[in-house]
């Protein structure tokens, strides 16, 4: 019965996922500079985070914080210091020191909780993401269909950002792509600072409509 809005939810989901933001870099620059492990549980801290958009869309706390300036700007603003705070770390990124290079591996190691916080704050705290799970949970899905099947809707979202993610991951944390990515060194590390800083900066403008 629900089949056809459900399929609707998962092509917007899907075509918004797929589109490279915040989450997407980070993953990214995780599974790059640390490997798939710690590029996984940035993945599965990401599809967690859903959870929480989610919770908000069902009680109808998204609407309040869509209409409340305040409020918006407060989650904006948060969003944009952390992204800027990730960013401008990263760009800072030094040259391996050749003779240090047992030393650097060890200050690569990230750890599960670290890297599952990194992926979790980053989308937990866009207020992109609180915009277009609003607009699923008010605009997409009808009100009258039941909380349960809304809820079914939220795990679906979740499981399939956090699949998406791991692919990401896996992907990005080949050997063969790390090693290309190793050449450039530290400027891989620094070209992702720029790109989260310039997120940081998109969203520090997002606008409420």
């Amino acid at each position: 019965m629900y089949w056809t809005e459900f399929l609707t939810v998962a092509l917007i989901h899907l075509l918004a996922v797929a589109s490279p933001g915040p989450d997407f870099a980070v993953v990214v620059r995780e599974s790059v500079t640390h490997g798939r492990r710690a590029g996984t549980w940035t993945a599965l801290g990401v599809g967690t985070a859903i959870f929480l958009h989610v919770g908000y869309s069902l009680l109808g706390i998204g609407l309040i914080v869509s209409q409340s300036i305040v409020l918006f700007n407060a989650l904006k603003w948060a969003a944009a210091a952390y992204l800027l705070y990730i960013g401008f770390k990263a760009l800072r990124a030094q040259p391996a020191k050749a003779v240090a290079d047992d030393l650097h591996k060890e200050a690569g190691v990230r750890t599960a909780r670290g890297a599952f916080t990194s992926g979790f704050v980053t989308n937990g705290l866009n207020p992109k993401a609180t915009l277009f799970f609003l607009s699923l949970f008010t605009v997409v899905i009808n009100p009258h269909t039941p909380l349960a099947v809304q809820a079914g809707y939220g795990i679906y979202l979740a499981v399939a950002t956090a699949f998406w993610f791991c692919l990401v991951a896996m992907l990005f944390s080949q050997q063969r792509v790390r090693a290309g990515f190793a050449r450039m060194g530290h400027w891989f590390d620094r070209t992702m600072g720029a790109v989260l800083i310039a997120l940081g900066v998109k969203i520090a403008f997002t606008e409420m409509h």
